[in-house]
């Protein structure tokens, strides 16, 4: 196969799998059109778009965020909400503040432009061929469209995530600050960071570091609360809150570990889910976890030995997608590791199925399997009262296992590159890159 042929069919494929992004999203559009709500996995209460942000902003303009609120999120997130705000609309509820907050609302729709811009810009550094196709699955996407219907501080941190692990500046201080920021909005952002460690870059882990405990000092300083203690024992609370909300967690989840907690469902859903189907994911769940751990360890542990072999963006998808298959912050936090799988060239088996099922990841809408619940309540988005129903979806399983797959994808390519290497360069064990 000559070299401009073999060029154009992941070109070819990439612009069908961009294509289907684009229908998916039209038929969503017209599903919304038509109901007046958004379809699963969107969440089935229809009266609370845009709720993580103004929920979080009422706490940013009212005292109480640790102690009555017992938030878990870092002083950062209610700094930057306090600045983009008007406090006289939170003299009341958050809901009012969402139809108040001019200011908010204008902010969300421009970070969402702003992720959107930044994406283009990096994948056009990267492969001008393919960023078209990349910046569609990265904009009109499931991931970033559930992110700003929730207006989910991640929204924000998106953007520094790009600079801090993109093409978009190649100094060093900036990328170390905007590291810096991504992990005081979401700590599990630490992650992608640790990459260095297994390259053994030593200088930016180090700076990074020192510029997120710098940004906490000051943010903890500006807000009054917000310290480790504090923030450990709300985590604690936070983890027991959220066992007892299963079906938000299986709804749009990254990681199989939910469904573990099927029984404990108050909803009727056993009722569409044979018993011995229960069975088995509660035997698979837990070995499926494990295993893909483990081949995420090994390829951490191969990279450590070669340095040099992988791109710091291929360390972080592997460290980010083994916490996301472990566990589920939310369907939305796919973006950051959509984004760094996305840098990935098709070279090689494991990139070009990691890519693949990026993009299905980024399908909009889902295919039901049963209805469990309707309910009835006003449509914020669609301005009405509407009757949304929501039940068990083919999504609810597949779209977990995409992200194992990208796991094992990335992970096994990254094992035998190292292999390769390994046959021509004995590895070093220094402390230094090799």
């Amino acid at each position: 196969m000559t070299a401009p042929r073999a060029r154009l069919l992941p070109l070819a494929a990439e612009v069908l799998l961009a294509l289907g992004v684009v229908s998916s999203l039209g038929w969503t559009l017209h599903f919304f059109f038509e109901f007046g709500y958004l379809p699963q996995p969107f969440v089935f209460d229809t009266n609370d778009t845009f709720m993580d942000w103004f929920n979080t902003a009422y706490w940013a303009n009212n005292r109480g965020i640790y102690d009555v609120w017992r938030s878990i999120y870092p002083p950062m997130s209610f700094v930057f909400l306090d600045a983009t705000s008007l406090p006289g609309c939170y003299l009341q509820s958050p809901f009012h503040a969402r139809d108040c907050d001019w200011l908010a609302r204008t902010t969300i729709y421009a970070f969402y432009a702003v992720d959107v811009g930044l994406a283009w810009f990096c994948f056009r550094r990267l492969d001008r061929a393919t960023a078209p196709m990349r910046t569609i699955a990265i904009g009109f996407g499931l991931p970033m469209l559930f992110t700003v219907e929730r207006g989910n501080l991640i929204l924000v941190a998106f953007a520094f995530f790009m600079v801090a692990h993109g093409p978009v500046t190649a100094s060093r201080p900036w990328r170390w600050f905007a590291a810096a920021v991504t992990i005081n909005f979401k700590p599990y952002l630490v992650l992608p960071v640790l990459a260095y460690a297994v390259k053994r870059d030593w200088r930016p882990l180090e700076a990074a570091g020192i510029a997120t405990l710098a940004l906490y000092l000051a943010t903890l300083a500006f807000v009054g609360s917000g310290t480790p203690m504090e923030l450990a024992s709300n985590t604690a609370n936070w983890v027991v809150f959220q066992g007892a909300q299963v079906w938000n967690e299986v709804n749009y989840a990254t990681s199989y570990a939910p469904f573990m907690m099927f029984r404990t469902l108050e909803m009727p859903l056993l009722q569409f889910v044979p018993s011995r189907l229960v069975e088995t994911i509660e035997f698979l769940v837990p070995i499926v976890i494990r295993s893909t751990q483990l081949v995420a360890l090994a390829a951490l542990a191969a990279a450590w030995l070669q340095p040099r072999v992988l791109p710091a963006h291929r360390l972080a998808a592997i460290l980010l997608g083994a916490y996301l298959v472990t566990q589920s912050p939310g369907g939305y936090t796919q973006l950051f590791l959509l984004f760094l799988v996305l840098m990935e060239r098709w070279n090689g088996a494991g990139a070009a199925i990691a890519i693949v099922a990026a993009y299905l990841l980024c399908l909009v809408g889902d295919w039901p399997l049963a209805t469990v619940l309707d309910v009835t309540s006003n449509s914020w988005l669609g301005d009405r009262s509407v009757t949304a129903s929501f039940g068990l979806t083919a999504g609810h399983f597949i779209r977990p296992g995409l992200v194992v797959l990208i796991v094992w994808a990335l992970a096994l390519d990254s094992i035998v590159r190292v292999a390769r290497a390994h046959r021509a360069h004995p590895p070093s064990l220094g402390l230094v890159p090799a």
